[in-house]
């Protein structure tokens, strides 16, 4: 059996390498080969004591610490380093204990280590670092996002002017699976583009973003609590997940996105660096074709892609989804009109609100898709968004019992309602609508040759408006002057009937009320 190295040996190791002595003036001085030395010295590193404290222990206790052999069982230690490389990646999983794994090791193993040994060995191949914190990343826990510092260009296709675009960049840490595109600026809505796009790409929602400090994501920064801006907080609810901006004047925060950013120079914009785009669809397409090329990569240690470290870590603990994506959102204020409409002013359209909130000021929502308005942080109105300019846009619960009788209004409407009449005054409808260009301005006529129904009664009503589709004259005046002066039974002529003055109101008076009846 081979030989472990006497404690007082290791002391002695211990001592001289605090004195400064390398770790082969070490061995020439002790006796012992240098790989023996740097064996035992990772060891130490690796260990919960510092050297001064392990030389504070006794013979007996650095002995049961420290068991390694000068010269090692092969086949034994090959084992257990496969089997902690293992170990080592399962890391990232929740609820993971170094003593489940050290229990299945031990069932099927032949000759396993001890625990200790078993945590010695796993200490020094993967020994802590010393003076910055080793941060710990939880599969699906986190998305690192950020801006690389360098820029990408496109060409404009007729002016042949050279556009500068910012490349984004998103990672999940614990696989390091890495997300590229290229965008207009690091303004808001490219910024929420871009993100919306990376969760789309992963396929699923982590627990939390970590950002830079950007303009874009941060309204003011702070290094313990950053005022994170209105958009942000929108897009962060509606995935479900928190946002996080790094503390200022703490890259250790962001360094793994930050050593993306330094292999994305590598595996994407030096490989395109000779070629020529003319928009961003074209330079992203090539992006994509790399990102692909590089997530496939296999770790030098990790002996695993990021793409499969993903799969097997990342992606089963990602949330859903939401079914649709996030829109950015921008936002205007308006006052209610007396008609019980809110002044879009970016489209110069009008939407429709209840009209109890006429001459309110309200707040209005908007994305590509909607227009929401807001009255005291509620909701009152929303409605899908029209571009066409001067459109009024109506939810008819919205409106009164006048506006909504108002807003039924047709060349169809008055014809139905002239025929209650008769079926000459049906017809007379007909007729008035028949050649207007623009039928709104007769509805004012024909809702006056209604009032008339109620003054005179259908039936003199009928034979009035009988004697005009007669004439073929379509006119309210005609049929005024007929029932004014008592005419609908006689034969007259037509320059007569014109001729005549009524002795009731002008059609100038009707208004008010008893257009809405």
């Amino acid at each position: 059996m081979s030989k472990t190295l006497d404690p007082m040996d290791l002391q002695q190791i211990i001592r001289l390498h605090l004195d400064g002595l390398s770790n082969r003036s070490i061995g020439q001085t002790l006796g012992i080969s240098r790989n023996t030395i740097n064996r035992y010295l990772q060891l130490f590193d690796g260990s919960e004591y510092t050297l001064s404290e392990l030389l504070e222990f006794d013979q007996t206790t650095l002995r049961e610490q420290f068991t390694v052999k000068t010269t090692i069982d092969n086949e034994r230690f090959d084992e257990l380093m496969r089997y902690l490389g293992h170990v080592h990646q399962q890391r990232a999983h929740p609820g993971f204990t170094f003593q489940y794994h050290y229990q299945e090791y031990r069932a099927n193993s032949t000759h396993p280590y001890s625990y200790t040994q078993y945590m010695a060995h796993y200490r020094a191949k993967y020994a802590r670092e010393k003076g910055s914190m080793k941060l710990d990343h939880k599969a699906g826990h986190e998305m690192f996002v950020d801006f690389t510092g360098k820029k990408l260009s496109i060409v404009d296709h007729q002016s042949g002017e050279i556009k500068e675009v910012e490349v984004f960049v998103a990672i999940l840490p614990c696989s390091q699976y890495t997300y590229v595109e290229a965008c207009n600026s690091q303004k808001r809505g490219d910024f929420l583009s871009c993100l919306a796009n990376a969760l789309v790409f992963f396929g699923g929602v982590p627990k939390a973003i970590v950002s830079d400090n950007l303009k874009s994501a941060v309204t003011k920064a702070s290094k313990y609590e950053a005022d994170i801006n209105r958009s942000l907080k929108e897009f962060a609810l509606h995935y479900s997940c928190a946002i996080n901006p790094t503390r200022s004047y703490s890259p250790q925060d962001k360094a793994l996105v930050e050593n993306a950013v330094h292999l994305v120079y590598q595996r994407i914009f030096y490989p395109i660096r000779q070629m020529t785009f003319f928009s961003l669809g074209d330079l992203n397409a090539e992006i994509r074709k790399h990102l692909n090329t590089y997530n496939d990569l296999l770790f030098q240690r990790k002996e695993a892609s990021r793409r499969e470290l993903y799969q097997s870590l990342d992606r089963g603990y990602l949330k859903p989804l939401p079914n649709d994506q996030y829109q950015l959102k921008n936002y205007t204020r308006a006052k209610v009109q007396k008609m019980g409409y809110v002044y879009f002013s970016p489209d110069k359209t009008y939407y429709s609100v209840p009209y109890r909130y006429i001459g309110s000021q309200t707040q209005i929502h908007y994305t590509n898709d909607w227009i929401e308005v807001f009255y005291n942080h509620q909701r009152i109105a929303s409605h899908h968004r029209n571009p066409v300019k001067g459109a009024y846009l109506t939810n008819k619960d919205h409106l009164s019992s006048a506006h909504k009788a108002y807003s039924q209004w047709s060349p169809n409407f008055f014809r139905m309602k002239g025929g209650t009449h008769g079926e000459a005054v049906e017809a007379f409808m007909k007729g008035l609508f028949a050649n207007a260009d623009y039928p709104e301005v007769n509805y004012k006529r024909a809702n006056g040759i209604l009032q008339m129904g109620k003054t005179y009664g259908s039936e003199k009503l009928n034979k009035a408006c009988l004697r005009a589709c007669d004439l073929g004259e379509y006119k309210y005046t005609l049929v005024k002057n007929i029932l004014a002066n008592k005419q609908q039974e006689l034969e007259l002529d037509f320059d007569q009937l014109h001729n005549q003055t009524p002795h009731i109101p002008t059609h100038d008076n009707i208004r008010g009320a008893d257009y809405y009846q």
